[in-house]
């Protein structure tokens, strides 16, 4: 019979998947080594072999978890709401709080996701799609009229453009987080500036080279794609 896993080996491989991803958001995929993600994660590199055969195999790992939590926010959401509405303002606000939660993980699909190999980064870009399809649909439900134009996709894709590059300018310690610019982007989304309701924090952002680039019209995004490099 085949031995089963340990106590904790599951608890211990998230753990490492956690580090891995901080590191890589932090240095970038290239530059990190299994020796950095060893000793981030207080680990022999034979003890970290046993968990992942290989730095590959954490990048993959990361992003297709990542992903794939987002793939079951939009499958989950849309059958405990009551109103089209409710339903998209609550995927919007899930969305954010998986952001929030995995910022690092968020960064790396992002950014590291054009190292995957083709099959996998194929695997990858088609949970996206499917992401991207289900916010659509939620768009649509809540502008039937949508429905006859080929506006659906083109609005869910203004929609993560709000939110997918958030983590270039939203400082982790600052007053604003993703939970107070959660009902912000969805007030935005629905009524426009007009709608956004002023009470809450003094705006508090990081203003970098890399947020001026994410902002500048020049940045092009696939219109496949809710995150990618």
């Amino acid at each position: 019979m085949a031995r089963g896993r340990a106590s904790g080996y599951y608890e211990q491989r998230r753990a490492i998947l956690d580090q891995a991803a901080q590191l890589f958001a932090r240095q970038g995929y290239s530059a990190t080594s299994m020796n950095q993600v060893a000793q981030a994660c207080g680990l022999s590199k034979a003890t970290l072999y046993h968990y992942y055969r290989d730095k590959y195999s954490l990048l993959v790992s990361i992003a297709d978890e990542h992903v794939s939590r987002l793939q079951g926010l939009v499958d989950a959401v849309p059958s405990r709401e009551p109103t089209p509405r409710v339903r998209l303002e609550q995927l919007i606000h899930r969305i954010m709080a998986e952001y929030a939660d995995a910022r690092h993980a968020h960064r790396v699909l992002t950014e590291d996701v054009k190292f995957l190999q083709p099959e996998d980064q194929a695997r990858v870009l088609d949970k996206e799609r499917q992401v991207v399809a289900g916010i659509a649909r939620a768009v649509v439900a809540s502008r039937p009229e949508l429905a006859a134009t080929d506006l659906a996709k083109p609005l869910t894709m203004l929609l993560f453009g709000m939110i997918n590059w958030m983590f270039t300018w939203l400082r982790p310690d600052g007053s604003l987080t993703h939970e107070t610019m959660a009902p912000i982007v969805t007030d935005l989304f629905f009524g426009g500036l007009h709608a956004v309701r002023a009470a809450g924090p003094t705006l508090d952002v990081e203003v970098s080279a890399s947020s001026e680039s994410s902002a500048s019209p020049a940045t092009t995004v696939s219109g496949d794609r809710p995150a990618g490099s």
